[in-house]
């Protein structure tokens, strides 16, 4: 059946070309001769104020000698529309004459918004493209107004409304306004879970990017709801199931609710958790020739008996292939193949490594990095263009640009080459900031009120330079401090950096004596293994005494000069699963260093700390403890009390700084020797929100200390009980400025000459 309405467009149509009538309505114009077009002999360009006549005619389809055929008339137009620089465009001919008529759009004088609290006119302008367009373009301008209320509905702002006003202000130039009316903000108001009996509701808030309104709601902004996390809040909880034992948990639902009365979201999770597993028995099968699957096993990272674990499992695939590789087998591919037993809760797992297919790397593209330059990613990868192609490579280079912190989102696609046997790597990266300065304050047991001013820069210039200078003052002292940290030194995968500092301890009622002590040191970093860093540093030192009232101190005088030269190294084992909240694995730190110059001895310390989770579904941490040093001098030299241990409550709570160990006339000589050992359990406070950041702890510590750092009369109620013991209680808070705890301890066992201290406020470390 014909239609009627195209039939009399058609006829229409026909009846102008044939009549050469130039129509020009809503930004088109046609004028070609039914039987041939005319030869385009000239361009004229009416109506361009703003932009030249050679920009006109360079974005037109027509060229002059080319015949003006309706088709290329029409490209012309759709060309000049779409620069956004015109309201109207009329093209025809006149004769062998092309005139185009254009009617420009207004050019952007300058952006104003109005009614903006929650983003600053910076934080705005940054989101928008309008100036860069340079003209006022009423399509472009619409999609800038829809990312300003994605931002603030993103902020959860849901009730924003957002719209425009231009202003103009002569010579074809309009000022635009964004006239923003931010509403109030909503926040979640609670978030629940069903159907999870396996793990707490406590730790699925923890680990889920969604937060209940809190506290510090207002600082953080970390309460927002928005549909596009939610979905990301279904994957981390699917895969936090699937590293914990339930490989098959789903969460079917993720269904937020806004509640008038409350001001905000209700968010419901239903998962479907599945059976437990663990592992079952584990092997390795290769079908390559030559290669032995005994020397891929210690890259197994899953042992039988131990909870189901996705990522293990996967990871140790990916690092048996980079293994394979490091051994001559470039394209050795790894797959796990899952044996289930539903019966007995096990899964059995064999690594299968077979030859891949053979793929080369052709090229590299890497976009969205502003800053940061092309060769600090690239070196990252540990592969280039012309290496073989491997995806556990990929993979594991994707996770070292990701752990470089400079990136908010990493994606890597494979493309096809341009040959069957070469692929080409897309890497699209998001910058995120990686500067920051900051101004602390606080309050130490020790050193009293604190405060820090600090600059720093984790992404210097661009180059994955790390940068930090601080001043810090306290009620005893000042600090000032530079380090800067250079990841690969001479383009090997070796860190090398200098620190720099001047520490000034006053001379207070608790310290006998003052040290004002500059120095600087040298360090360079390598990794050893997977888990094993290495550390070698050298550097001076010079710290002069400050003693006013010389019956203080019986080992200084007012002036005294002591410099010091040091050299040494450490070994860092760390198999943490997560570096700021582990639940598992082992942290621990050897290390020995020469001292010389005023000094001759050597110094020698080993620290650990294993982590274990107790009960998980309640979110209760267990850790133990154990650390020793000992220093030795060497020939006939003396130690100074000054470089002797006096660890305190870093060794064992509720101890004062310089609190523990020998004495002579009451001042502290510090100890030559110690071992302690240290368990605690971390668990959630009841009936807090996750998102106030805080954490209860209880945990008892032990140590035996020997030794002194002077040859002298020790007074004997100083070492009449060696063995130093407390337990107590604490609260942890993840703060803004690092975790900040709070320690109440009861001493068990000391000496009489001990001094003790029932609370203590300190910065929360890994040992």
């Amino acid at each position: 059946m014909i239609d009627p309405t195209k039939l009399l467009r058609s006829a229409l149509l026909a009846l102008a070309l044939l009549f050469l009538a130039p129509v020009g309505v809503g930004g088109t114009l046609l004028g070609v001769e039914a039987a041939q077009a005319a030869t385009v002999s000239k361009i004229s360009v009416i109506g361009n104020k703003q932009v030249d006549t050679s920009a006109v005619v360079k974005y037109l389809a027509l060229k002059v000698g080319d015949e003006a055929t309706a088709a290329k008339i029409s490209a012309s137009v759709d060309a000049l529309q779409a620069t956004g620089l015109f309201k109207t465009v009329n093209v025809g001919m006149q004769g062998s004459v092309l005139v185009v008529r254009v009617s420009e759009n207004p050019v952007v004088a300058s952006v104003l918004f109005e009614g903006n609290q929650r983003f600053s006119d910076a934080n705005l302008i940054a989101m928008i493209d309008i100036e860069n367009r340079g003209t006022v373009d009423q399509p472009a301008l619409d999609r800038d107004v829809g990312t300003i209320k994605k931002a603030y509905q993103d902020a959860g702002y849901n009730t924003v409304e957002v719209t425009t006003r231009l202003e103009p202000v002569g010579d074809g130039r309009d000022r635009v306004v964004f006239v923003i009316n931010e509403g109030g903000r909503v926040g979640i108001a609670a978030i629940n879970f069903t159907g999870n009996n396996a793990i707490s509701a406590w730790t699925l808030k923890s680990i889920i990017k969604t937060h209940e309104t809190g506290w510090l709601s207002w600082l953080l902004h970390d309460d927002s709801y928005t549909q596009d996390q939610l979905d990301q809040d279904r994957v981390l909880i699917q895969q936090y199931y699937a590293n914990h034992g339930y490989p098959d948990a789903q969460v079917t639902s993720a269904v937020a609710e806004y509640n008038a009365d409350r001001k905000g979201y209700f968010i419901t999770y239903t998962i479907v958790e599945g059976d437990a597993y663990k592992f079952g028995k584990i092997g390795v099968e290769t079908s390559i020739s030559g290669l032995d699957a005994n020397t891929l096993t210690n890259t197994v990272r899953t042992r039988e008996g131990d909870r189901f674990s996705a990522t293990d499992m996967t990871r140790s695939a990916q690092d048996m292939a980079v293994e394979a590789t490091n051994l001559g087998y470039p394209f050795a591919d790894v797959r796990p193949r899952i044996d289930r037993d539903p019966s007995g809760g096990v899964i059995g797992v064999t690594y299968l490594v077979d030859e891949g297919q053979h793929l080369y790397v052709e090229r590299i593209n890497i976009t969205g990095n502003t800053k940061t330059r092309d060769f600090v990613i690239r070196r990252e990868l540990g592969f280039a263009e012309g290496d073989p192609f491997s995806r556990a490579l990929v993979a594991q280079g994707k996770a070292n640009v990701e752990a470089l912190g400079f990136f908010s989102k990493v994606d890597v696609n494979v493309e096809q080459g341009s040959a069957p046997d070469k692929v080409v790597l897309d890497i699209a990266v998001t910058e995120q900031s990686t500067g920051s300065y900051g101004v602390s304050a606080g309050y130490d047991t020790e050193a009293g009120i604190l405060g820090e001013l600090s600059i720093e820069e984790r992404n210097f210039l661009g180059r994955g330079q790390y940068i930090k200078a601080s001043l810090g003052a306290s009620q005893t002292g000042k600090t000032v401090d530079f380090s800067f940290t250079e990841p690969y030194f001479m383009g090997l995968k070796v860190s090398a950096g200098v620190d720099a500092y001047r520490h000034i301890v006053d001379e207070t009622t608790t310290n006998y004596y003052g040290t004002t002590s500059t120095g600087a040191q040298l360090r360079f970093g390598l990794p050893v293994t997977r888990d094993v860093t290495a550390q070698f540093f050298t550097g001076i030192d010079q710290t002069v005494v400050a003693d006013s009232n010389p019956t203080d101190s019986l080992f200084f005088t007012n002036g005294q000069v002591l410099n010091k030269a040091w050299v040494g190294y450490s070994l860092t084992y760390n198999t943490l699963d997560d570096q700021k909240h582990p639940t598992e694995g082992l942290y621990g730190t050897f290390s020995q260093q020469y001292d010389g110059m005023s000094y001759n001895f050597v110094k020698t310390e080993a620290k650990a700390r294993y982590f274990m989770p107790v009960l998980p579904d309640a979110g209760l941490v267990g850790s133990l403890e154990a650390q020793a040093g000992i220093i030795n001098t060497l020939g006939s030299s003396s130690l100074n009390p000054v470089e002797a241990f006096n660890y305190g409550q870093t060794l064992v709570r509720g101890f004062q700084v310089q609190g523990m160990g020998p004495r002579t006339s009451g001042q502290p000589l510090g100890y030559t020797e110690y071992a302690g050992a240290s368990a605690e359990a971390t668990f959630p406070i009841p009936m807090l929100p996750e998102t106030y950041g805080l954490r209860g702890a209880v945990w008892a510590d032990a140590a035996i200390i020997g030794g002194a750092g002077a040859t002298t009369p020790i007074d004997a109620n100083s070492i009449d009980q060696p063995l130093k013991s407390s337990v107590g209680a604490s609260i942890i808070w993840d703060s803004p400025f690092g975790p900040l705890r709070g320690d109440v301890a009861y001493v068990i066992s000391k000496a009489t000459a001990d001094k003790t201290q029932m609370f203590t406020l300190t910065l929360q470390t890994l040992l």
